[in-house]
């Protein structure tokens, strides 16, 4: 099955579940039909999937991964002892463990093509990410705390694992409550990389963007509860600070040195 194919029959599918989307309109262009099976993917419930729609999905997924450029651990300059910065797509990065930053739901952005990290981690990872977080919630039977984490398989990146914390959403200023909060969101995450023996993990900018947190005083307090962790412990697990926007690569490189 071309990837085109595979394209009209996760669409079809989707639209099949839902019966107010049967008159919806269904673009000529390939590059529109990939954006409509993106948000159909994002919007759609946990709920269960036929085994023929994740295997076409899979399928799909794979191969525009393999089209794409992978960096690994070993392609990147460590600029600390076991410490990385790299700029770019975190759902492009091949190591044991990538984090992402999502609300207390867990279960990934609903909306429709988000820019968020959370969206483009659910929508490259495929529809069983969200299916294995909201097992997770059903079982936890609360929203998940601020500051702690869990872990999911990371199905169709080239991580092996997601790790999923919640950073402090700030209104004006951070107090040192928040400042705390985010702290235990990277100690958290890193413990609980370090308690299933992983190797290496990256860090999205945790709470910046969407949560407002500002991003030179978020970067201090990863490096530095990072840096904490390493000493405290002599763990021996790779870190990656993960960027997207220039500032954030700036200010990183800054404090780094």
């Amino acid at each position: 099955m071309k990837q085109e194919e595979k394209i009209d029959y996760l669409i079809s599918y989707l639209i099949s579940e839902n019966k107010t989307y049967h008159d919806l309109f269904i673009p000529s262009s390939i590059n529109e039909r990939k954006q409509l099976l993106r948000a159909l993917m994002n919007v759609r419930p946990p709920k269960p999937i036929s085994k023929k729609f994740i295997e076409i999905q899979d399928s799909y997924l794979q191969q525009n991964l393999q089209e794409s450029v992978i960096t690994s651990l070993h392609d990147l300059h460590e600029i600390q002892p076991d410490i990385f910065l790299w700029q770019g797509d975190i759902t492009k990065l091949r190591v044991d463990a990538i984090v992402n930053a999502g609300n207390d739901a867990l279960l990934g952005c609903f909306a429709p093509c988000h820019g968020c990290i959370d969206n483009v981690i659910h929508t490259y990872a495929g529809v069983q990410l969200r299916l294995a977080c909201n097992t997770i919630m059903q079982r936890q039977g609360t929203p998940e705390p601020v500051g702690q984490a869990k872990i999911t398989h990371a199905f169709n990146l080239p991580s092996k694992y997601v790790l999923h914390t919640v950073g402090p959403l700030i209104s004006s200023v951070p107090t040192n409550k928040d400042c705390e909060l985010l702290a235990s969101c990277y100690r958290s995450c890193i413990e609980l990389a370090d308690t299933k023996d992983l190797k290496s993990i990256a860090f999205c900018c945790i709470s910046t963007g969407e949560f407002h947190f500002p991003n030179k005083l978020a970067a201090k307090i990863a490096i530095r509860t990072v840096q904490q962790y390493k000493t405290e412990t002599h763990s021996k697990i790779k870190v990656i600070f993960n960027v997207f926007k220039e500032i954030d690569n700036e200010i990183y490189t800054e404090l780094l040195g």
